[in-house]
């Protein structure tokens, strides 16, 4: 059987090549809404697939996007990813996706093949950009988009949400309710200090603590971003002569293993102890109890980073600080935290 070709379908929809090319791209020039009918009932009626291969040669682009995450098993960066995914399909695109895991060999690797293979964009979410990355995005005439967290390496377009005004208000709330100070979970020695979101959530921690007149000195703790470690680093804090009241925890993840923790260690939660996280995942309202959080609005986030990646027009801008999307951050209250 022979392949059906664009000249078959100009010739049943009675137009020409070009217009079934502008109907099958949508542009660059319009074309009457008859007409488009005409050519999308023969495209069905012949069942045409349009050679994307060729097309991606043609514009030097291809359909994809490269999204570029530290570890998708985590469930943020899983629902970061989804919602990307559905931002992308609403333009008509697809996801490649890669796991840097939190090696920088591995967040290069994924740029250099991302980026050769044309991608219409890139949404690079990194943990800490290094000088070897910053230096590979630089060579390449790409759209980059920073999601999650902004960077001073390089100059590009970031969607972030407002990390250090959402700990202030988690760390906030656990004081209110009476407690002496607010322990937190923090990230690794190696947790980069500029545009770093568990950076900021301890920035806002610390401020929300020193507003209110409570030192910070001795009460920040290292923990890796991951329950699974978390709950270690929980398993010895607890346990300790000096359990603090309450912690809040830079990440969601984190939160669940100090839960974990607390539970094997037949600590009342949030009797003996409050508990708050950060991004309100959706395992967040399934713990035991229902964790208090910050959430973020990954929804909208991804739709602005699909729109920075593939419209020219939303990226003309002249300040840096212009090209900062900042969305807000809210509070949502559960039990951990001792409310009913």
């Amino acid at each position: 059987m022979a392949k059906v070709t664009r000249d078959d379908v100009a010739r049943l929809a009675g137009t020409s090549t070009a217009v079934v090319s502008y109907v099958i791209n949508n542009g660059p020039r319009p074309v009457a809404p008859a007409t488009r009918e005409r050519v999308l009932a023969a495209i069905k009626q012949l069942g045409y697939r349009p050679d994307r291969v060729a097309q991606a040669m043609a514009s030097r682009r291809t359909d994809l996007i490269g999204l570029i995450v530290p570890d998708a098993r985590q469930p943020f960066f899983g629902e970061m990813s989804h919602a990307v995914e559905q931002a992308a399909a609403e333009r008509g695109k697809m996801v490649l996706v890669g796991n840097s895991d939190y090696l920088h060999d591995r967040e290069v690797h994924y740029l250099r093949a991302f980026l050769g293979m044309r991608v219409s964009g890139l949404i690079l979410v990194s943990q800490g950009l290094s000088e070897s990355a910053a230096a590979e995005i630089e060579a390449w005439e790409a759209r980059i988009v920073l999601l999650h967290e902004r960077t001073e390496a390089i100059d590009e377009f970031a969607v972030v949400t407002d990390d250090i005004g959402g700990a202030q208000l988690a760390t906030r709330h656990l004081l209110e309710h009476g407690h002496e100070y607010v322990a937190c979970l923090g990230g690794t020695e190696a947790t980069p200090t500029v545009g770093d979101p568990v950076t900021d959530h301890v920035e806002g921690w610390r401020r929300a603590m020193l507003e209110s007149g409570r030192s910070t000195e001795g009460r920040l703790f290292q923990a890796p971003y991951n329950r699974y470690d978390a709950y270690q680093v929980g398993l010895q804090l607890l346990a300790g002569p000096d359990r603090p009241p309450a912690i809040f925890c830079a990440t969601d993840d984190q939160a669940i293993g100090i839960l974990r923790a607390a539970r094997e260690l037949r600590i009342d939660v949030p009797g003996q102890l409050a508990v708050a996280g950060f991004d309100d995942v959706k395992e967040a309202g399934l713990t035991d109890p229902p964790l208090t959080t910050v959430a973020s609005d990954r929804q909208a986030m991804a739709r602005a980073a699909i729109d920075l990646v593939l419209d020219e027009s939303v990226r003309v801008s002249g300040s840096r600080r212009e090209r900062l999307r900042q969305f807000p951050s809210r509070l949502v209250v559960r039990s951990s935290c001792g409310c009913a």
